[in-house]
């Protein structure tokens, strides 16, 4: 189980067969000088085919890693899910004479450098059994391996190391590559998952339901006049508020029989308005709910009713 890419450099069409596969690794840069006059078409070509897009750059180590990588990293505007890689390998007359400490340190320094400068997207490493094994000292490929074992089968590089991608054989002048997870969307997740973490979003304001600030009040029985203290409207953060009579309800329910209910409200300054007319609370209907007035100091809620009662007081945040 695997899925399977290329790897395209100037001597690739613009625009190669993408049949069967999930991936494509573009060149872009060598040492300070060179562009693949062709990277952007294929770039386009491979996204525009549903590819998981990566791009690497080929070093000139004699150079200094870091203006190599700033050379290489200001071609594109890199988009979340690019893989960036440094093809580290150098059999060429730009590396041949390079020491190899000094090729192993350009690919320490570069690859660090260039994970702290793109840390939401993949950076890695290509190397060939022979750098793996012979040059490098320390195993620091970043986010991930991209080994070349040519002539072995796809999927079985030979080494041991934690390796995300095999380059296993080179056939019509087209490098092919074997990635181990199961699909192009795993692929694609994993790319994407070096992106940040959206911050939440602060919570809305509270508004409260009926369930919130509520106050059951003992049952109420039947020809008695029982006073209920109102208190202030308030907020989740300040329960008590600051201004009585606040949006707040009050919810009775007939217990066993239909009542008759009066209701009278009492002042902060000590006086009783005139009772209000009897209202009927019956068993078989909904709740009776009475808005407390918001206008004037009401502190105090005298209930008289003719059959028991059960209810409560509820409050909401003023707006």
């Amino acid at each position: 189980m695997g899925i399977y890419g290329q790897d395209w450099a100037s001597y690739q069409s613009s625009t190669p067969d993408t049949t069967g596969l999930s991936f494509a690794f573009v060149k872009i840069t060598e040492g300070l000088s060179y562009i693949n006059p062709k990277w952007v078409s294929q770039r386009d070509h491979a996204k525009a085919h549903g590819l998981v897009w990566g791009a690497y750059h080929y070093p000139h180590m004699a150079n200094a890693p870091r203006e190599e990588a700033d050379y290489f990293l200001t071609q594109a505007a890199w988009k979340p899910g690019d893989v960036i890689v440094l093809d580290w390998e150098g059999y060429d007359p730009a590396n041949r004479d390079v020491p190899r400490r000094t090729q192993a340190a350009y690919k320490e320094e570069w690859l660090r450098y260039v994970k702290r400068r793109m840390p939401y997207n993949p950076v890695g490493m290509y190397a060939n059994l022979d750098y793996w094994r012979n040059v490098d000292t320390t195993s620091y490929y970043a986010d991930f391996l991209w080994i070349a074992t040519a002539g072995r089968v796809a999927g079985d590089p030979g080494i041991q190391a934690n390796w995300l991608f095999h380059q296993y054989s080179e056939s019509g002048g087209v490098d092919r590559d074997y990635c181990h997870l199961s699909s192009r969307t795993a692929l694609r997740d994993w790319a994407l998952s070096f992106q940040p973490t959206p911050p939440t979003p602060p919570a809305p304001a509270a508004r409260y339901t009926e369930d919130d600030m509520l106050a059951y009040l003992p049952p109420i029985p039947a020809n008695q006049a029982i006073d209920v203290p109102v208190e202030p409207a308030g907020t989740l953060t300040s329960p008590q508020g600051g201004a009585r009579n606040g949006p707040l309800w009050l919810v009775l329910a007939a217990q066993a029989t239909d009542a008759q209910v009066t209701i009278t409200f009492h002042h902060e300054g000590g006086t009783w308005d005139a009772p209000a007319e009897p209202v009927p609370v019956t068993v078989a209907g909904s709740k009776y709910v009475l808005a407390l007035p918001a206008s004037a100091n009401v502190d105090k809620v005298r209930i008289r009713s003719t059959a028991p009662l059960a209810g409560y007081l509820t409050g909401r945040q003023v707006a």
